[in-house]
């Protein structure tokens, strides 16, 4: 049952006389107590039988109801104020090109492919991006001064979030 359903559904139970109205259909449940329910006894003061079966609703042209977006990534801490800050907007971008789990480097134990200060070259491996049990090296599409790094290590990326602020003037 959709939602849009089940809120027209509740204004029909709402404008008749009935006490209760349960519908069960597979795995999904609804009970619908009114005004006309006596909570004490737990019987209904109309007349109306308490429960109603009904038969499933099918709607061939309807779509499942997709889960609710993702909430908006949680804010980075905010940039030291430096003026490399002010500069942001001339850098250029490391993006993720897949959806997985950022790694700055290949174990836990191995220093990280790239940090702030380091400089890379167009090919050069900056991080790994694990997606499905696959380790993926992401290369560098540009090449310059690494200026910030923005996602921390094992943190979930999305597709095209930015990772890397790269200076190619450096």
């Amino acid at each position: 049952m959709t939602f849009k359903e089940i809120q027209e559904l509740i204004k029909l139970i709402d404008d008749s006389d009935i006490a209760e109205f349960n519908i069960k259909d597979g795995e999904f449940r609804l009970s619908i107590k009114t005004k006309h329910f006596n909570a004490a006894s737990g019987r209904e003061i109309s007349s109306a039988p308490p429960f109603v079966a009904m038969p499933p609703v099918q709607h061939p042209t309807s779509q499942p109801t997709p889960p609710p977006a993702a909430a908006a990534p949680i804010a980075e801490k905010p940039a030291e104020k430096d003026s490399s800050a002010a500069n942001e907007g001339q850098y250029l971008e490391i993006k993720s090109p897949i959806v997985g789990t950022f790694y700055r480097s290949s174990s836990p134990e191995k220093p990280p492919y790239a940090k702030v200060g380091d400089t890379v070259e167009v090919g050069a491996v900056v991080c790994i991006v694990e997606a499905m049990k696959l380790f993926n090296e992401i290369e560098s599409e540009i090449a310059g001064k690494i200026v910030k790094v923005l996602v921390e290590d094992a943190q979930p990326v999305e597709y095209d979030q930015v990772l890397f602020l790269v200076d190619p003037n450096a």
